[in-house]
């Protein structure tokens, strides 16, 4: 194996733990106020206490000043995913604020320490996913869209840069592997009106590997033990135990010792995205709005709006 353990000093692990102890059992309190528990563990953690506390005590502060101490406070911050029209209000409410604290700890010092950055990203997983299992690694960078709507096994490792979408449904089971750069997606796009937004559950299974800046689009299953190459585009599902590669991703062999458990190379791979189609309603008093202002009739189709006028 090429990894060895490694323990941090007496005293910095006694704080370590303190500090994660602390902040856990205040974000699992339900009398706890979310908004105040992010607010003031950023606060601390950026080392602004003494600033806070005048500005909470009424005393003049800067406005550059004002608007940091503000930013703390998931309350006063909006997320891009704070504009999608389906999600669901109530659990976006918590997700957000826990979010928040996720982002805005990869900006503090304490980020690039491995030990403590990953224990800290371990414990808040557990209040922000819809699950999270045992021994998980999050490194820098990872985004997500809810995070309310990502299950994670055990043992999961997840790179730096990754971008974790889950507008639809992602599940991730045990053991899996995701180098830095990876995109996964669970939503996608009509092909004209790309406000048309379709979601869905995608599926990485046990014990797969995803490697340096591959994708997996909206709906796909990564098969159970399979490898997707770098910067390969996953479009259909990969069987278990292939190796894919390319754009779009095709196999190209079956890892070595299991040729007798796994489908042949040379079968076309499934598409079962249909089947992971997830559906939504709009609210009916929803003030739409499209921000791109285009024109998207067709020019040759002239009657296209006319036809759809008649449905």
């Amino acid at each position: 194996m090429t990894k060895r353990h490694v323990r941090l000093p007496v005293e910095a692990e006694e704080g370590l733990q303190a500090f994660l102890e602390d902040v856990d059992r205040r974000l699992g309190d339900p009398e706890e106020d979310t908004c105040e528990v992010v607010t003031e563990t950023l606060v601390d953690l950026f080392g602004d206490r003494d600033a806070y506390d005048r500005w909470q005590a009424g005393e003049d502060v800067s406005p550059a000043e004002r608007v940091r101490l503000q930013g703390y406070d998931p309350c006063n911050a909006t997320l891009e995913s704070e504009y999608y029209a389906e999600k669901d209000e109530d659990a976006f409410q918590e997700s957000k604020y826990l979010q928040w604290l996720w982002r805005q700890f990869d900006a503090t010092p304490m980020a690039d320490n491995v030990e403590f950055a990953l224990r800290f990203r371990r414990m808040l997983a557990k209040h922000l996913f819809a699950d999270c299992g045992e021994n998980c690694r999050f490194f820098k960078g990872i985004s997500m869209t809810y995070g309310h709507n990502i299950e994670v096994g055990d043992n999961v490792v997840v790179h730096d840069d990754v971008h974790l979408d889950d507008r639809g449904k992602l599940t991730v089971g045990d053991r899996v592997s995701i180098s830095d750069g990876v995109h996964i997606y669970s939503h996608d796009h009509d092909i004209v009106d790309q406000t048309e937004v379709t979601n869905y559950h995608t599926v990485v299974e046990d014990d797969v590997r995803l490697t340096y800046d591959a994708v997996v689009q909206a709906g796909c299953r990564v098969g159970e033990n399979a490898v997707v190459g770098s910067r390969a585009v996953v479009q259909d599902d990969i069987p278990a135990h292939h190796i894919a590669v390319g754009t779009p991703a095709k196999s190209v062999k079956v890892k070595p010792g299991w040729e007798s458990v796994a489908r042949p190379v040379e079968e076309d791979h499934d598409r079962g995205k249909d089947e992971r189609r997830i559906d939504y309603e709009l609210p009916d008093d929803l003030e739409q709005f499209d921000e791109f202002g285009r024109d998207l009739q067709p020019p040759d189709r002239p009657d296209a709006t006319a036809d759809a006028d008649d449905d």
